[in-house]
């Protein structure tokens, strides 16, 4: 499979998809509009390795709810994921069994390589 989990109304979403230029066969999701289903939140889970790693520790939800300091749980970090596209670390890019999560240089350059 080739997906992209982004979001639309982020300039930096917007300016690795510009820099990646996913060919067609990538499916872009936007994950405001079109919500992250468990299935497709367990499938990046399994690429990833656990929910956490998919967890954005930015995400204003995450300050407001002073998340920080309470012990979370890897089911706690699932239900947070699926309740809110804004604690999805962004973005996600899979393409076939390869996972890349975040917008670090780092990352973005190793999805480079791979597509």
């Amino acid at each position: 499979m080739k997906k992209i989990y982004h979001l639309s109304s982020c300039d930096t979403c917007k300016r690795i998809l510009k820099e990646l230029a996913p060919d067609t066969s990538f499916e872009l999701q936007d994950i405001k509009s079109d919500a992250i289903t468990p299935e497709q939140l367990e499938e990046m889970k399994t690429l990833a390795g656990n929910y956490e790693s998919l967890f954005s520790k930015r995400a204003r939800l995450y300050k407001e709810r002073d998340l920080k300091n309470q012990h979370l749980t890897e089911g706690d970090f699932k239900a947070l994921l699926l309740e809110h596209y804004t604690f999805l670390k962004r973005p996600v890019i899979i393409n076939g069994t390869s996972i890349f999560i975040g917008n670090s240089k780092k990352t973005i350059e190793a999805a480079k390589a791979s597509i």
